[in-house]
């Protein structure tokens, strides 16, 4: 039983991704889809901060834990690329050759690649892809999207069991919404696979329809919408890893030149988010860009293809290595801008900002960080500097008063 502090935020939706693999993407696609994915990817990290805190508490917390892993392993994967994508975006300043790279980091495989045992309960019932010699389930960023949404939607029905009755009516909406998101991904499915997934699409729906009529006639289905709410967000889950495995069968030749080419757009926008690193701050961290090209053409062998993408996943783990330090290092530099203004506002409140001494070191502070490249060390010491001075005019102004 869910206790009264069990999140029931409602679960935010993925952006539908504009474009398609090989073309360009129009500018104003490009803002709209990059604003929403970024507003996105902080409500899914917020509703997965109560969910892991809610997960910790229940009752359930060995069900779910692989469930909440995966579903933090998605939203990292998408974060990273969301990363690569606004570096490339570069505010609007794009031209062909950026918006060609922009429809490849959406649509190509995202390198982050998860790990296919969270994708099953049981160990023993996983699926070839889940072995041992598997390299992991790679997915793009609007597949990842989507089965973040299912995950989610998941976690949050089997951390809610026993919801207020004031939530029926909102629980049957979402409910609704997922059956109609299924019906798009079953439509994806082959037409000689299609028959088992459309009569449980048809089941299920019929069970929503009966318990919209059974609340519209004043009937309790406290009982019926739990199990529905899970047995739709796992067909859900199942369809999107389908459909992943199904791609990941059609050979490791289309697999491999795939991920070649994600690696080749994410160097690109590498060498952009290093040079805004090195333009900015000193010392800048001093890592270089992988190169795929120095792995040479693909092979067509099957044992030279195994070895070829062993060598592509270390160079993708050597390029996060990279994205992760000169990421950290602009992060910093923000940070030590925030802090000062957040002082200096702290300063002009209590009526003190125009202290002449204060007003000096301000000024040098700002001229600091601001100079390309700022040196860091230096502009940490005098923020501090900054800091300490406001909380020391602040302890004589109180000292002083009567």
């Amino acid at each position: 039983m869910t206790t009264p502090s069990t999140p029931r935020a409602r679960s935010v939706v993925a952006p539908t991704a504009p474009g398609r693999m090989g073309v360009p993407l129009h500018p104003e696609q490009a803002r709209r889809y990059l604003s929403e994915l970024h507003t996105w990817v902080d409500e899914r990290r917020r509703e997965l901060d109560l969910l892991d805190a809610a997960v910790l508490r229940s009752p359930l917390k060995s069900q779910l834990t692989r469930d909440m892993m995966l579903s933090l392993a998605l939203w990292k994967s998408v974060k990273d690329r969301l990363d690569l994508l606004m570096v490339t975006w570069d505010s609007g300043r794009v031209g062909l050759t950026e918006r060609e790279r922009l429809s490849a980091l959406i649509w190509g495989r995202l390198d982050a690649t998860l790990d296919p045992s969270l994708l099953v309960a049981d160990k023993s019932s996983a699926s070839p892809l889940t072995s041992g010699d598997a390299q992991g389930l790679s997915v793009s960023l609007p597949e990842a999207c989507r089965l973040s949404d299912a995950m989610a939607s998941q976690l949050r029905t089997r951390l809610a069991l026993d919801p207020a009755a004031d939530q029926i009516t909102a629980r049957l909406r979402d409910l609704r919404a997922q059956i109609e998101r299924i019906r798009d991904q079953v439509a994806l499915e082959p037409a000689g696979l299609r028959s088992g997934p459309q009569a449980k699409l048809d089941d299920l729906s019929a069970r929503v329809a009966e318990m919209t009529g059974r609340v519209e006639r004043g009937a309790d289905i406290g009982g019926l919408i739990g199990p529905a709410e899970i047995e739709a967000a796992r067909f859900e889950r199942d369809l999107i890893v389908g459909g992943v495995e199904r791609r990941e069968a059609r050979g490791l030749v289309e697999k491999a030149r795939e991920m070649r080419d994600d690696l080749e757009s994410r160097e690109t926008a590498m060498h952009q988010l290093v040079a805004q690193c090195v333009r900015r701050v000193a010392p800048a961290p001093k890592y270089a860009v992988p190169d795929p090209e120095a792995l040479g053409p693909v092979p067509n062998t099957r044992a030279q293809l195994e070895d070829y993408l062993d060598r592509l996943h270390r160079v993708g783990k050597a390029m996060q290595v990279v994205q992760d330090a000169y990421a950290k290092a602009l992060a910093g530099h923000e940070d030590l801008i925030t802090r000062l203004g957040s002082h200096r506002s702290r300063a002009l409140a209590q009526g003190f900002g125009d202290d002449p001494d204060l007003t000096a070191l301000d000024a040098l502070t700002t001229d600091i960080l601001t100079r390309e490249p700022c040196p860091v060390p230096l502009a940490t010491e005098l923020v501090e500097a900054y800091e300490v001075f406001v909380q020391w005019i602040a302890t004589q102004r109180k000292e002083q008063r009567p």
